[in-house]
């Protein structure tokens, strides 16, 4: 299940596609300050300050990044093209803290591809408290927006295994991208 204001897009991408993503992410650096290695692109995200500023401009995104980010704008995914993108691996026992995107800062638009490993992302209402959990599978993308983006917290559990469908899957390497539309104060 997922939060109003939330969608799921199947096959957004092609296996061939995620193969040549990894392999191009993979040949890149990673910064690992955090639990878990992460890459900037277009602006550096402040994960202690959680928040973008004006001098964490990194420069325009890289071809391969672009050609996703225009993609998701012509889709009218996000009302402008994506300028941020944030790569998150996340290998077994590695996850990411419940939270709301940072706001101010960026758009009302989040949008993450998922590559590699599936997983489950929990995610729970800022208001009740109550909890949805979804399975996130490779090559699908998941659109947070309205009330999904604003007013429910989402998080990857930290565990080597989740259960699916009834049954222990052992987790792997999972990659996320997750696109931004950067929104500074003037």
């Amino acid at each position: 299940m997922l939060p109003a204001g939330a969608r799921y897009l199947p096959n957004f991408i092609i296996q061939s596609d995620e193969e040549a993503l990894l392999g191009q992410i993979d040949n890149l650096p990673w910064l690992g300050d955090l639990k878990r290695r992460v890459q900037h692109y277009g602006y550096r995200y402040d994960h202690k300050a959680r928040r973008v500023t004006d001098n964490a401009y990194l420069g325009a995104l890289p071809s391969w990044l672009n050609d996703l980010s225009t993609r998701l704008w012509e889709a009218a995914i996000f009302d402008a093209k994506p300028d941020q993108v944030i790569i998150n691996e996340y290998l077994p026992e590695q996850g990411i803290s419940a939270h709301v995107d940072c706001e101010p800062g960026v758009g009302d638009t989040i949008a993450s591809l998922s590559l590699g490993s599936a997983c489950l992302m929990e995610f729970s209402s800022v208001r009740s408290g109550g909890s949805l959990t979804r399975l996130l599978e490779p090559q699908r993308l998941l659109v947070l927006q309205d009330e999904a983006r604003f007013e429910w917290k989402h998080g990857i559990p930290a565990r080597k295994s989740d259960v699916i469908e009834q049954q222990k899957v052992t987790l792997g390497r999972k990659v996320s991208l997750t696109f931004r539309t950067v929104v500074l104060a003037r």
